[in-house]
């Protein structure tokens, strides 16, 4: 079950296109770096991406989600985050990538759970703080290339999501699948 990865900076609306695209029918694997986050302040955790088992974490609820999602075989499945966002955040924070996380990179070039091309959300122009995004519009704009520079070095073609109305940028992402899918598959 070959799955459509959403990126993107922090606060760049991939979970409502992912809401959006959920209403419409679609199944989709939510993010897992920002539940890590959340459950880790509530246990009074403040800073959970400092602590050195933090990728690691997420990594593994990454996998457990997208197992989960192999339910929906032959249906398009989109993905908000990979491991590869993962190994962006590491290089942004300037952690060292775990060996667990440069693996499932190196794999998920192989094993094709996840389609070649992903789309990148591109940012609204405006980042709004929350409990576990704690970072300016200026740290957001080097955290997008960021992004986007690792998702290019590990193999992606990278479908733009330009800024825009919650309509629009959902009716591009449909008509991009509906372009890449072969004729006859089925869309939902």
């Amino acid at each position: 079950m070959p799955g459509y990865i959403l990126t993107g900076a922090p606060g760049s609306g991939k979970t409502a296109l992912l809401r959006h695209l959920e209403i419409d029918g679609y199944p989709v694997v939510e993010e897992a770096a920002t539940d890590v986050i959340a459950l880790d302040q509530a246990l009074g955790r403040p800073e959970p991406w400092r602590e050195p088992d933090f990728a690691d974490r997420v990594l593994d609820l990454q996998r457990r989600r997208r197992r989960r999602a192999d339910v929906h075989a032959g249906l398009v499945v989109f993905h908000d985050r990979s491991p590869v966002c993962t190994l962006a955040l590491c290089r942004h924070l300037g952690m060292t990538p775990p060996p667990a996380l440069l693996a499932e990179v190196e794999r998920m070039a192989t094993d094709r759970r996840y389609e070649r091309t992903v789309f990148f959300v591109r940012n609204q122009g405006f980042v709004e703080a929350t409990a576990a995004r704690r970072m300016s519009f200026e740290e957001s704009l080097v955290f997008e290339r960021v992004h986007e520079l690792t998702y290019r070095e590990a193999g992606f073609d990278l479908v733009d999501v330009p800024a825009g109305a919650l309509p629009t940028r959902v009716a591009a992402i449909k008509r991009a699948v509906d372009r890449l899918r072969l004729p006859g598959e089925r869309r939902r």
